[in-house]
């Protein structure tokens, strides 16, 4: 089993290019525009967020939930530069979930983790105005 912490970092690179993916697809703007809209989706704020709610909706299973818990519970050694640390490390989670899905080639189940992400955030950024 890989370190939480290196699934982390493949699970931030993962949710990252699929963001993109979808903000191009369903915007085409400039590039600046479409930075300042993928931050909504890849914040650590935003990712504790989906966290919470996908959990609250036992979305996850047993292995993904042990992986989150890894995730969570994994000590880094960089601080969270916009966030505080329970934020910084719920991110963390749902990142090493997205890395373990990709690394172990489940696309179906990752790609369905990652539109549920996007649909939660697009709901809270529109409920937030």
């Amino acid at each position: 089993m890989l370190n939480p912490l290196s699934l982390a970092y493949m699970g931030d690179s993962i949710l990252d290019t699929y963001v993109r993916k979808h903000i191009i697809l369903k915007i085409k703007g400039k590039p600046n525009r479409l930075h300042q809209l993928s931050k909504q989706y890849v914040s650590a704020k935003g990712q504790a967020f989906a966290l919470n709610i996908l959990i609250e909706e036992s979305f996850f299973n047993e292995e993904e939930l042990d992986i989150i818990k890894r995730g969570r519970n994994a000590k880094s050694y960089t601080k969270a530069k916009n966030t505080d640390i329970q934020t910084y490390r719920k991110s963390s989670a749902i990142e090493a979930v997205l890395g373990y899905l990709f690394l172990i080639d489940e696309t179906e189940r990752l790609e369905a983790l990652i539109n549920k992400m996007i649909e939660i955030t697009e709901e809270r950024v529109s409920a937030n105005g």
